[in-house]
């Protein structure tokens, strides 16, 4: 069952939240995260990015880099930018967006539920994308930016949220992207009680965002036990909790999200003429050429801008038939890549393969008909597929079997925020 705890809280001083609350690390590029901090001297990318503060060429994985995050980070705690709750407590974190409201509950996830599949993933993560947020975690002793789980919803644990939420917010801000945030503390000794209980029922907790942040979380404790066991510490079995044994997290019920479509497009057709590819495409596919760029309808249903035209592709009955009922094969995104992507276009790894790159869903079909265009320098790109999005149900699905999606299968929106909930150790 699941092992989840509350903590006591890193946090901006409530004046200061809407300065210091900044979007995950990796939304940025190095240029643009640089540009950002310019004028923004409190946002927390300075310490989530901390290679902003030195010139363009300089290594970004150097030690002083490092040394600067948790500098910066220390010196922020010290001029009390930063409080810490004095009693571990949980974390009601409400976001809206165009009117829709979503609520998790921040908290911390044991790294051994990670370890033994009760937190179940459903991607792989890239080893090298780990390696920086291991360094920075490492160097702060802390977790700034929450991992994103969700969990199948306890009506128990919706009326303590409810509950919390009639009372005034400690946060309610907007930020710049007109996204508001909104977050309560839980700290009375009987209510935390209960939802550590509520939660202890809980079968298993699933990755909804954040895979890399969670490994690299987890590979830090693994670190820290290293450690404590060469100081010569115990390792048996009634081993006490370390604040390092867990990891940060936002807990959202499955009722309260919604998965956007992540779509792709691809700089070439890998020799392919457009009226050859679409033959090709013919062979699995019934296709109609539409007006404008849609977005599918149905399951099995894929839009395609190729060669300045639109089209719908709709998976043939009989291979969709082939499919329903497994997890993975099922997937709109597994379609793609196993009868489109891999065959025809020799994209084998979508993680690594830079001849494809991925739009998130809330930049909308104008940004791909845009990319697909745009044929000047490194914007070039020959097609675009507009993909229907995985629901909540086919994520679990896929993780209750222990299989793994394409990469970029979900996108979920609206983003935490770092900085704004952060756990030491």
């Amino acid at each position: 069952m699941a092992n989840i705890r509350p903590f006591r809280a890193v946090r901006p001083k409530a004046e200061l939240a809407d300065k210091v609350a900044a979007l995950p690390y990796d939304v940025f590029s190095r240029s643009e995260a640089a540009a950002y901090v310019k004028g923004r001297g409190l946002s927390f990318l300075n310490i989530d990015r901390p290679e902003t503060a030195f010139a363009p060429d300089h290594d970004m994985y150097a030690d002083d880099v490092y040394d600067h995050a948790r500098e910066l980070y220390e010196s922020w705690k010290r001029e009390g930018i930063f409080i810490q709750d004095e009693e571990p407590c949980y974390y009601v974190y409400e976001l809206c967006m165009d009117g829709r409201r979503q609520t998790g509950i921040g908290a911390l996830s044991s790294v051994d539920d990670y370890l033994c599949g009760i937190c179940k993933k459903h991607e792989n993560t890239v080893e090298e994308k780990e390696r920086d947020r291991i360094r920075h975690v490492d160097s702060l002793s802390a977790q700034t930016g929450p991992i994103f789980l969700s969990y199948h919803h306890d009506l128990r644990i919706d009326a303590l949220v409810n509950e919390a939420k009639e009372q005034p917010p400690v946060y309610d801000i907007i930020s710049e992207d007109g996204i508001g945030h909104r977050l309560w503390c839980i700290s009375e000794k009987d209510k935390v009680e209960r939802l550590t209980e509520l939660f202890s029922e809980l079968p298993c907790t699933y990755i909804a965002d954040g895979h890399h942040r969670a490994a690299s979380a987890v590979k830090v404790a693994l670190k820290r036990r290293e450690e404590e066991s060469e100081a010569g510490e115990s390792e048996a079995t009634d081993r006490p909790f370390h604040e390092y044994d867990g990891f940060l997290s936002v807990l959202f019920p499955d009722t309260e999200l919604r998965i956007y479509d992540y779509n792709r497009v691809v700089s070439d057709l890998s020799g392919y003429e457009p009226e050859g590819f679409l033959r090709k495409l013919a062979e699995y596919f019934d296709i109609r050429e539409t007006e404008e760029l849609m977005h599918p309808e149905h399951k099995f249903e894929i839009g395609m801008y190729l060669d300045h035209k639109s089209y719908m592709l709709r998976l043939k009955d009989r291979y969709a038939e082939e499919r329903k009922g497994d997890p993975q094969r099922s997937l709109d995104v597994s379609v793609l890549q196993d009868l489109v992507l891999d065959p025809l276009l020799s994209i084998k790894d979508p993680r690594t393969d830079g001849r494809i790159s991925f739009v998130g869903g809330i930049r909308g079909l104008s940004e791909l008909v845009r990319m697909a265009d745009d044929k000047t320098g490194d914007g070039s790109w020959a097609a675009a597929f507009a993909m229907y999005p995985t629901s909540m149900q086919e994520l679990f699905s896929v993780a209750d079997a222990g299989l793994l999606m394409p990469p970029k299968s979900t996108w979920f929106e609206p983003k935490l925020r770092s900085g704004f909930l952060i756990h030491e150790f």
